[in-house]
């Protein structure tokens, strides 16, 4: 079969999409499919069109302004948006499965109207769902102007893939039917393996924290994910010297929950940047505990997928967010850590507390976090799932 793939981000950049979809490209191509890439070029020497392990990658220039600002972002995502569309316009060819990632958003509705054009197949990997996370966020409800485009592109489209039952239901509530959705759940990044506690002890010494018990959030702080709750655990946490929250990341919330804890005088909050891929076991084995957290109104239009990193390396979770979505469902079925909502701070930080004096039970949530993860997806399985898909739309 032949894949296109379009999202913003591939290799060399390393935002989670572009890891996922790296490590999906490269088990298709291994499995014997043939794999393009559209994606957004990083600058630099870079080459615009090449090969990387089998996988055909062809990069559209544009700006890089996003760190500029909101106008910056907007800039950022139109001129993909418009470059990505014509090198799929050229490149794609009747019978090809054109796949739309949700990076830019609403890339989809120029993807199948491009897509229709060349006789190629639809499908959209639904990571994230616009516009309502915009909407949530923002309270602009003007952007539900957007929804029926985007629906009649899902509709109309061979097929839609979701990453969780929250999200399908979503879709299903768009009018996408059944036989036209399918779930495949997002995996942790290749090589990730459970990590002795010792593992990362050179990198505790490097950013002092030797004997520390280290609450770890690790990942985008974009605003989906409800940080401010964290700081207010930290508060809780103060006279437990033994005890550390680390942020390890970059995003829109960084800036703001940095001066918060400093204002605060939340010295026993740490702020780390972002770390390279090759780093990532590392960094990861670093945490005692980990956070994982969600913004109430986010749970139909988001997954955190870092839940699967986590649990790679064999680490508890401590999620912050809504009681009945889908990622806490699935913490408390498998029992490899705590839920709770953003107003159960004082509980949260009690937890931590005893879970820091308490080896054995951190060990029990230590193995049920490594069984959740032999039992969860990989590249392999999940490449093995759109190899099926591929064939039923060729079929049908």
């Amino acid at each position: 079969m032949r894949f296109v793939f379009i999202n913003r981000f591939y290799w060399p950049d390393e935002p989670a999409t572009a890891q996922l979809l790296g490590d999906l490209a490269e088990a298709l191509v291994a499995a014997g499919h043939v794999v393009t890439v559209i994606a957004s070029h990083p600058g630099g020497a870079t080459p615009a069109d090449e090969n990387r392990r089998g996988v055909r990658i062809r990069r559209v220039r544009g700006t890089r302004l996003s760190k500029h600002g909101f106008l910056g972002k907007i800039a950022d995502f139109a001129t993909f948006y418009l470059g990505a569309l014509l090198r799929l316009f050229t490149h794609a060819r009747p019978g090809d499965i054109a796949v739309a990632l949700t990076d830019p958003p609403l890339i989809g509705i120029g993807v199948w109207f491009v897509a229709r054009l060349r006789g190629a197949l639809v499908v959209h990997w639904i990571q994230d769902i616009y516009p309502e996370i915009a909407i949530t966020l923002t309270g602009h409800r003007w952007l539900t102007f957007l929804r029926p485009l985007r629906n009649l592109a899902w509709r109309r489209a061979e097929a839609c893939v979701t990453i969780g039952t929250d999200m399908a239901g979503a879709v299903r509530t768009a009018g996408v039917k059944a036989h036209r959705l399918t779930l495949i759940p997002n995996w942790a990044p290749a090589g990730l393996l459970p990590q002795p506690a010792s593992a990362a002890d050179s990198l505790r010494a490097t950013w002092g924290l030797t004997g520390k018990f280290v609450v770890l959030y690790s990942g985008n702080l974009g605003r989906v994910h409800d940080l401010e709750p964290l700081l207010d655990v930290a508060a809780h946490l103060r006279t437990h010297t033994h005890i550390a929250l680390l942020f390890i990341g970059s995003g829109a919330q960084r800036p703001a929950l940095m001066a918060a804890a400093a204002e605060r005088g939340l010295s026993n909050v740490h702020f780390q940047p972002p770390q390279p891929r090759a780093e990532l076991t590392t960094s990861l084995a670093l945490g005692d505990l980990h956070f994982v957290t969600l913004r109430p109104g986010c749970e139909t239009s988001v997954f955190p997928s870092k839940l699967y990193g986590i649990a790679a390396i064999g680490r508890p979770v401590l999620f912050v967010g809504p009681h009945d979505c889908e990622i806490a469902g699935l913490i408390r079925r498998h029992g490899f850590g705590r839920t709770f909502t953003r107003s159960e701070t004082t509980a949260l930080a009690a937890t931590i507390c005893a879970l820091s004096i308490a080896p054995a039970e951190c060990a029990q949530l230590t193995r049920a976090a490594e069984l959740f993860a032999t039992r969860a997806g990989n590249p392999t399985g999940a490449a093995q799932h759109w190899a099926a898909l591929a064939v039923a739309l060729d079929v049908a």
